[in-house]
């Protein structure tokens, strides 16, 4: 099996039905390891109630975790819906902010054959230089998934420049990417805007998804696009997460760029049609 590794945030989803366990790492190694894959989420919840919560569910999903705990409250988001589209209240210095390094992280990551991490967990210095740290120690072979994630305010080109520096994939979507050209100065179209990345920063795969419209694979010679299968939706949340959760393990097991692009669909719109991230797939 493939060790796959998300780092960042793990937070209680405060939906309209209730609380629901997410964080888009910890979504990303559920999923990859539905498709078959070793996964582990690396964060950091609070001394609390809520901490106490979250270790159940991780230990309920079978998600296998480094979690440290640290004397900051456990994360939340508020989540309000609009035509099953999630919109986020973020709340700020929560114990994801402030993920130390342990060894621990450092043997495990140093193992993996893929890293998946984003832009939120970056917000605060500790969490940015744990993940940083971190991404020193990858194999040079292995995928470093940069699923950018933007929320908010959390973001700004210096980040984004050096998170995709340490990176050989990108994950973005199709508000994302209007944001990314013109934070780039790029006057050019999306399929244009995914080339200049990979060729700007040496990256081997590029993955644009536009909600339920489509989603493309780019890569050096490759070129992927398969329109969303129409589903009843429930929510969107954690869809975008599966997607690449999935297609990251699929690669890893020897698929094709197609063959993995089909699974990662599939499993995604699986996902919209049920409430939360976690839901049960098997690809």
């Amino acid at each position: 099996m493939k060790k796959i590794v998300g780092i960042g945030e793990l937070l209680w989803d405060l939906l309209p039905e209730g609380r629901k366990a997410g964080g888009a790492p910890v979504n990303f190694a559920f999923h990859a390891s539905q498709a078959g894959a070793d996964a582990y989420a690396i964060s950091a919840i609070g001394n609390d109630t809520l901490g106490d919560e979250l270790l159940y569910e991780l230990d309920k999903n079978q998600i296998k975790y480094l979690i440290e705990r640290v004397g900051y409250p456990t994360g939340t988001v508020e989540v309000t819906l609009n035509n099953g589209m999630p919109q986020y209240t973020i709340n700020e210095q929560v114990a994801w902010d402030y993920i130390p390094l342990t060894e621990n992280m450092k043997q495990l990551v140093s193992e993996a054959d893929a890293i998946c991490y984003g832009t939120l967990a970056q917000r605060s210095n500790v969490s940015r230089d744990t993940t940083e740290e971190l991404l020193k120690l990858v194999k040079e072979d292995a995928y470093k998934l940069y699923d950018i994630n933007l929320r908010q305010h959390f973001y700004s080109k210096e980040l984004i420049d050096k998170s995709l520096s340490f990176a050989n994939s990108f994950k973005v979507n199709d508000e994302e990417i209007e944001i990314m050209k013109a934070m780039f100065g790029l006057n050019m179209d999306n399929e244009q805007a995914c080339r200049w990345f990979i060729s700007q920063f040496n990256l081997k795969l590029v993955i644009l998804t536009a909600g339920g419209l489509y989603s493309c694979l780019f890569t050096p010679d490759e070129y992927s696009v398969i329109e969303t299968p129409k589903v009843i939706v429930a929510d969107t949340v954690g869809a975008g997460d599966c997607f690449s959760g999935v297609l990251i393990a699929s690669l890893l097991n020897g698929d094709s760029l197609a063959q993995s692009h089909t699974k990662a669909v599939d499993a995604a719109a699986h996902v919209c049609s049920y409430s939360g991230a976690w839901v049960t797939h098997r690809t």
